[in-house]
Formats: C-alpha cells, structure tokens, sequence
C-alpha cells in the first residue's frame, strides 16, 4: 500500500458504506491503524432528516457505527463519525460536478479531522477518481475480494431459506464466514432489517462509481 504522507501526525480517512462490515473491512482498518489515526465515516443518505436504508443499504448509521466499535474494542485511535451525509436531492452534488454541496461535505468532513494531513482510502478506482478531484489525497489501494454486496446477498439467501424451511436446521448461515464474530452477533440481533429487505427491489442508482437510493435522489 502506497502512502501519500508519513503516517506520523497524519490521519486516514475511510470513507465507505461497511453495509454490513466485513472480515475484508477490518483487514483494511487494522492496516491503516498501523501507520495513521483512522476516522471511519460510513456513508449516510437523509431525507427530511431521516436515514434512507434500501436493500443495499439496509443496516443504520448507529448500527454500523456500533459493528466497528465492538469489532475493534472501542480502539481509542479508531473514531466514527457521521459527517459524510448526502441529503436529499442528492442529485444536487452532482450540478455542476464540484458543486457547493458537494465542497459542503467535503468540509463537513474534514471538521472531524484533528491531525493536520491526512489521505484517503477507497478501493473503488471511480471513488478514488473523484476522491483525488476533490483534493481528498487518496492513496492506491485494491478492492478486496470479499465485498459488502456478496455478504447482503449471503445474507437475504438465508432470510428466504429462513422462511421457507420454517426454521429447519438446513438453512444456509454461509454470510457468518465473511464476518467476525462480534458483528455476526450484531446482524442476528437486527436480523429483522434483514428479513424486511429480503425481498424487496434494489432502488438504488449509480453515480460516478457511488451508489445513493433513487428515494430522494432528485
């Protein structure tokens, strides 16, 4: 993994959706821990000061926050904040691409930063594009093999099995291994968020390599 700065007195940024936190996830944490403060922001979409959660965005920002607490002992050098927040219209980041809205959030953002440096980290190379566009100093970095969408997809694939083998003992758990034990516990104790997405319709959009729910959108 390349490095922008020192990692003395210079702060990582790790700006994600972690829907749910995976084993992958924290591999990625745990690296950056070696060389910077990390500030996690998983990403939230409001409207009308309310959390937006679709199929692909099923968990909550608070349910998130507390998956990365809980995986990492509550590290003193790990902090999650909420600061990378799209409100409704999200189409308005995007007119014109560096857009107030968008320069907003960038600030919003960096406000939580203490250290005075700081780099980015995405393994999307379309975020890593508009993360270098908007100054965000990010750093290369590979996808990871194991991907939040194939952990929800694992994880509504058990909700069906769940429902129509009335709780037999045959159900498919294969989600568990992608995830460490203290977020396992964490989606079985919320595993009504699950259930309630299982068979509802992805509306999401894509934009610029990022997703956002089509509720709010424009």
């Amino acid at each position: 993994m390349e490095k922008s700065f020192n990692g003395k007195g210079t702060a990582a940024i790790f700006l994600a959706h972690l829907n749910p936190l995976t084993i992958s996830h924290e591999k990625i944490i745990q690296s950056l821990l070696e060389n910077y403060k990390v500030y996690i922001f998983p990403v939230r979409f409001l409207k009308n000061n309310r959390e937006i959660n679709t199929r692909s965005f099923p968990f909550s920002f608070e349910i998130r926050k507390q998956m990365i607490q809980e995986s990492f002992d509550y590290d003193k050098d790990i902090t999650v904040l909420s600061n990378y927040t799209f409100t409704s219209p999200y189409i308005r980041y995007f007119r014109p691409i560096i857009s107030p809205p968008f320069q907003k959030l960038k600030k919003n953002i960096i406000s939580g930063i203490q250290e005075s440096k700081f780099i980015t980290y995405t393994g999307d190379r379309a975020e890593r594009l508009l993360l270098k566009l908007f100054g965000f100093n990010p750093i290369q970095a590979n996808r990871q093999v194991i991907s939040s969408t194939n952990v929800k997809n694992l994880l509504y694939k058990s909700a069906i099995s769940f429902k129509m083998l009335s709780r037999s003992n045959n159900i498919d758990w294969e989600w568990n291994s992608y995830v460490s034990p203290n977020v396992s516990n964490i989606i079985r104790n919320n595993w009504n968020v699950i259930e309630h997405f299982s068979n509802s319709a992805d509306k999401t959009i894509r934009v610029f390599g990022m997703k956002f729910p089509k509720d709010g959108f424009v």
